[in-house]
């Protein structure tokens, strides 16, 4: 059976400064699907995040497009491998322009942080311990 792949779609205001913006994360663009109007970020070998210029993301949809700094549309959550991971992640970001997005969520065996993306989408990182996961927390 072939895995699973997650598209994520989100209009942006600047690609050229969310593409910098994700690739100060940590994260690749495929040049392969990406042009002016596009950008294909790498999250995983399963994960990918398009960012889509307002103009050729609303040739997708019939609806308003959301301002993410007013309005949530979503809020995506990656997970990561540790405490420190979720960390590492979210202090890239606040440096790369993001800015925080809520309190930090400690229930001991779970772990997270958010940021809002240089759009206002919410980005949550979280850890679970494992053991927990397996119903053994």
């Amino acid at each position: 059976m072939s895995q699973q792949m997650i598209f994520v779609n989100l209009p942006v205001n600047d690609l050229d400064a969310s593409k910098k913006f994700f690739t100060e994360l940590g994260y690749t663009i495929n040049p392969q699907f990406s042009d002016e109007k596009a950008a294909s970020v790498v999250i995983s070998d399963t994960i990918f995040v398009m960012l889509l210029t307002k103009p050729f993301y609303a040739t997708f949809t019939k609806k308003e497009i959301a301002d993410a700094t007013t309005t949530s549309e979503v809020l995506v959550c990656l997970s990561a491998e540790s405490r420190e991971k979720v960390d590492e992640l979210v202090d890239k970001a606040i440096a790369a322009g993001g800015t925080a997005s809520g309190p930090t969520q400690d229930h001991g065996f779970m772990y997270g942080r958010a940021f809002d993306d240089l759009d206002g989408h919410t980005w949550e990182v979280m850890w679970m311990d494992p053991a927990a996961v397996e119903g053994q927390g």
